[in-house]
């Protein structure tokens, strides 16, 4: 079992389950890809260029319910709760766009950062970490966040060499399957996936105000981005939208990684959209059609007026893995 430190404790943040180990929501298209338009950029300035694209993003706050915030356009979607001696952070966004995070946590209250949740290890969830954990956040994620974090990482669908994190930017509380924290009002519920949208994938769930931030694993309205270069895979999205649903009811409130708030209802067109598509494509690519044949085939063709008129990457993601 891994026990909090004990600044977690006096800050009333308990951990009490056992662990194996210790918007205005922008197009993640543009969040990721619009600074690679460049003819020939260089893979090793990729999140230098996407820190520049995101500098100037408008963030949005939208108040929900038991003093839970939701602030888009940072980058990933970030959730807020007032806790009783300080913020919760779910995500941190890009470190570019810290002035604009300051003055949305600012408007909610003057309390400080108390712990910063990371959904899973990308940049544009996980950069605004070091200069939160500066401004006092212990940090959480999953064992693998850290690993990929500390390391050299190739997204090889973006092109993208992702240096190392600076120390001070690293999860120190690590989750291995699950974890409950609790201030005595509020109560979250960390969650990890298997292999899905990479390999380092949680989930949080506020118990008391029913909202569930999904991270990457669901992306309202836009087709996903599965990266295999993290270890994640389209059966594994499928499972973890699976668990997802069995963790909603009718009335919570589902934040994605990407896109505008959710709810079960979104959640199961996901669901039925992920599994569509694969086994589309997975019937194509059993019969021997090459990428570009299946691209040819319009597997998606069902989905691709509400999800993305432009399917070949997603396409392509599912073809990898099936």
């Amino acid at each position: 079992m891994i026990k909090p430190p004990s600044a977690i404790s006096r800050r009333h943040f308990l951990a009490t389950s056992a662990v194996a180990t210790a918007a205005a929501c922008l197009n993640p298209r543009t969040l990721w890809a619009r600074q690679a338009a460049q003819q020939t950029p260089d893979p090793k300035d990729f999140l230098t260029r996407a820190r520049a694209a995101n500098a100037n993003n408008k963030i949005t706050a939208t108040p929900l319910r038991r003093n839970v915030t939701f602030l888009g356009g940072a980058g990933g979607n970030i959730a807020v709760l007032t806790a009783k001696e300080g913020k919760l952070l779910v995500d941190s966004g890009y470190a570019s766009c810290q002035p604009q995070l300051t003055a949305a946590l600012a408007a909610i209250n003057a309390d400080p950062i108390q712990v910063l949740i990371n959904t899973h290890w990308h940049f544009d969830h996980t950069d605004g970490n070091e200069w939160m954990h500066s401004a006092g956040a212990d940090i959480w994620a999953h064992e693998n966040t850290r690993y990929r974090m500390s390391t050299t990482q190739n997204i090889v669908a973006y092109k993208a060499i992702i240096p190392p994190a600076p120390t001070g930017a690293l999860p120190t509380i690590l989750v291995n399957s699950y974890r409950h924290l609790s201030d005595g009002t509020s109560t979250l519920k960390l969650t990890h996936y298997e292999p899905a949208h990479t390999d380092t994938d949680l989930s949080v769930h506020f118990t008391e105000a029913d909202i569930l931030h999904c991270g990457d694993t669901f992306w309202n309205g836009f087709y996903p981005f599965i990266d295999y270069s993290s270890g994640g895979n389209v059966n594994g999205m499928i499972q973890a939208t699976e668990q997802n649903l069995a963790t909603a009811g009718a009335d919570t409130i589902v934040i994605p990684g990407h896109g505008p708030l959710g709810n079960k209802a979104q959640l199961t067109e996901f669901r039925d959209m992920l599994v569509g598509s694969r086994d589309n494509i997975a019937k194509l690519k059993k019969e021997g059609k090459s990428l570009d044949e299946t691209i040819a085939a319009k597997p998606t063709a069902a989905f691709d007026a509400k999800w993305g008129k432009k399917p070949e990457a997603f396409i392509g993601y599912v073809y990898q893995g099936v």
